[in-house]
């Protein structure tokens, strides 16, 4: 039995309410509010944050190929799924595969992992722009999602075996952006409509035959598309039951592009039950219809993080400092020179500790290094040293400094000491924290960031954060 044996989904911290745009712009905006990557994030940041917590709940799975799917990649030419792959410390014989450059991406990827043999980790993320006042910019979302595919095996069992897929695809101008452009533009709503509906009925009745399912049957269906009419239209016409159709997310988080439909699935899974079937619907240069059962399995499966509790959990953030991270408005930065490039050949070196956040401790005397060392602080053991992964390791705030001098995109920069359970010390920056809230002794967690970027290259590294109750897991 092939199917998924994990899911999760990753929201940034912030949210920026819709109704701020207008209040600015004088038009605009809307009603409810919008996720919004931090200054320190993007599409791999947020993949990496997702594929932690989906293989949280499925550490027994063993890993043969990581894929990244996403319409925003950092990088071009080089592929950013090897920083996924670096960051969750998997063996060098596991791939690392970009599917990048379309909506359709994620379903895709999705897709083609149940078709596949091995597990797989699926990753989807995606930072939605758009032109200040735009319906892009207000009804976008930034989001990660991921998903362990494979097949049903001792120690990590499918939760939710896949029944039956189809796709329909036909060739029409709907959505496009050129290399380089942020801004997407769209034809007329109602050509795209009168495409999107006939190809989501094919796939959805070629599905539901492929699974042996009628539609009276399914207890959870996500319908998600960026032409949200669309997507609305065709829920309504695909013969569900009262309270079947489940929650887009678009009031609270946004549409979030290449990841929404595995967001949408991991809270589908959360609620899931044994025997529960599912159907996952995603229009986009086409339409691609996933059905699922949830397995017995799914009753004893704890997502390590619930995507409602990270729905409730955000923070505001105002609209022009949204501006200012998406680099419509430039503020007058720090009087501070800016980074220098990183080093290739310093950070391949370093990479169990860049990616991984991985140290060391003294076999002698427990000592824990951060950064990794060779000499041992207590007793100066030489080379004798094992390695310790603390990129899920918490720890509490010993002391800190708010520096407003400091070069930072978005200044200021907090550093704190951290005293890390089970041992070691480090200073560490801060992210996701609100200055005026932050206390010494407040417990914090890691969290894969970029630093900053110079010449084209991105410092990806690790930062702290304050562990927001309501998400904590």
């Amino acid at each position: 039995m092939r199917g998924l044996i994990s899911a999760a989904g990753y929201l940034p911290y912030r949210r920026l309410a819709r109704q701020d745009v207008a209040a600015l712009l004088g038009s605009g905006g809307g009603r409810g509010t919008r996720a919004v990557a931090g200054y320190d994030e993007d599409t791999t940041t947020m993949a990496v944050e997702a594929a932690r917590l989906a293989r949280r709940s499925a550490a027994a799975a063993a890993v043969d190929a990581v894929w990244l799917a996403t319409a925003s990649p950092a990088y071009l030419d080089k592929t950013n799924a090897t920083a996924l792959h670096a960051a969750l410390r998997l063996p060098a014989e596991a791939a690392a595969f970009d599917f990048g450059g379309a909506l359709r991406s994620g379903m895709g990827a999705m897709v083609a992992a149940t078709l596949a043999t091995g597990t797989i980790v699926v990753a989807m993320s995606d930072q939605r722009d758009g032109l200040p006042g735009g319906a892009d910019e207000s009804f976008g979302g930034d989001a990660a999602a991921a998903v362990v595919v494979g097949d049903d095996a001792p120690g990590a069992p499918v939760i939710a075996e896949v029944l039956g897929r189809a796709s329909a695809t036909d060739e029409f101008l709907d959505r496009w952006r050129s290399p380089g452009e942020r801004r997407s533009k769209v034809w007329e709503e109602r050509f795209a409509e009168t495409r999107y509906l006939p190809l989501g009925r094919d796939a959805w009745e070629r599905a539901l035959k492929d699974g042996g399912v009628e539609a009276h049957q399914l207890t959870q269906v996500a319908v998600t598309a960026m032409h949200g009419r669309a997507a609305k239209a065709l829920g309504a016409k695909l013969g569900l039951g009262q309270g079947v159709l489940v929650d887009d997310l678009s009031g609270t988080v946004g549409q979030c592009g290449a990841a929404h439909p595995g967001l949408l699935l991991a809270g589908m899974l959360e609620r899931a039950r044994p025997g529960d079937l599912m159907a996952l619907v995603h229009l986009a240069d086409g339409a691609d219809v996933v059905v699922l059962r949830a397995t017995e399995a799914i009753a004893t499966w704890a997502p390590a993080r619930p995507l409602a509790a990270q729905v409730e959990c955000g923070a505001p953030l105002t609209y022009g400092r949204f501006l200012s991270w998406r680099g419509m408005l430039t503020p007058e930065p720090p009087r501070r020179p800016e980074p220098q490039r990183v080093s290739g050949p310093a950070a391949w070196r370093s990479e169990d500790w860049k990616f991984g956040f991985v140290g060391s401790r003294d076999r002698s005397s427990g000592a824990v290094h951060l950064p990794p060392s060779r000499v041992s602080m207590q007793g100066g053991a030489l080379d004798d040293m094992e390695q310790v992964p603390m990129a899920d390791a918490v720890g509490t705030v010993v002391t800190f400094t708010v520096d407003h001098l400091a070069y930072s995109p978005s200044p200021p920069v907090v550093f704190a000491v951290i005293d890390f359970d089970g041992g070691g010390r480090f200073p560490l920056e801060l992210t996701d924290v609100d200055v005026e809230q932050l206390a010494i002794g407040d417990r914090v967690e890691m969290t894969f960031r970029r630093l900053f970027s110079a010449d084209g290259i991105h410092d990806y590294f690790w930062k702290a954060r304050p562990q927001h109750s309501a998400a904590a897991g």
